[in-house]
């Protein structure tokens, strides 16, 4: 998959920031990765910074001495949290280009790390119906970002939230820098 193509409107390859101000539960302070995104359609997605700290073999016994069971558990979103949705990345820096593999089975997973993408695990997913995630943006729920080759390192949870705002402006900055309970500001 290509980054998200502007003329089309498609958010797909794109990261959705969470905006300082969202207070749902399930997407505060969270980066999300849209997969595939229309206005007929809807968009899905995956949370990058909600790690379990667990890998894969950890919760599922089925994986143990698998490759895929030293891949990291992260929580998706709050859709299907019960199944494991398998995602793999890689930048080919040469063309610029992003491949985004997204719901692929165990077996494309395995060939996805084989050549050397990044393979993660997720419990569950983002998902937003039609017209859902375009009201959200109207409402300044989101801030949209596109992605780059340095945006998706070894930064994790919170920090990778702040660190991606923190980029786009500096009142976004000390917005991110916000304790999240401002009575011990």
């Amino acid at each position: 998959m290509r980054r998200s193509d502007e003329s089309s409107g498609s958010l797909a390859g794109s990261l959705l920031l969470a905006h300082p101000v969202l207070r749902d539960p399930n997407f505060r302070r969270t980066v999300v990765l849209i997969s595939a995104h229309s206005t007929g359609d809807g968009a899905v997605g995956a949370i990058l910074n909600r790690p379990t700290g667990k890998l894969l073999s950890e919760c599922d016994d089925s994986f143990e001495g698998d490759p895929l069971g030293k891949v990291p558990l992260y929580e998706g979103g709050p859709v299907g949290a019960d199944r494991v949705v398998f995602c793999g990345w890689r930048w080919v820096k040469s063309e610029g280009l992003f491949n985004l593999a997204y719901g692929v089975d165990p077996d494309q997973a395995r060939n996805l790390l084989d050549e050397g993408a990044v393979v993660r695990a997720f419990l569950g997913y983002s998902g937003w119906g039609e017209g859902q995630l375009e009201e959200e943006l109207e409402h300044d729920s989101w801030v949209v970002t596109p992605l780059d080759a340095e945006m998706l390192g070894d930064e994790d949870g919170t920090s990778l939230w702040r660190s991606f705002l923190s980029r786009i402006s500096p009142e976004f900055a000390l917005l991110a820098a916000s304790p999240e309970d401002p009575s011990v500001n």
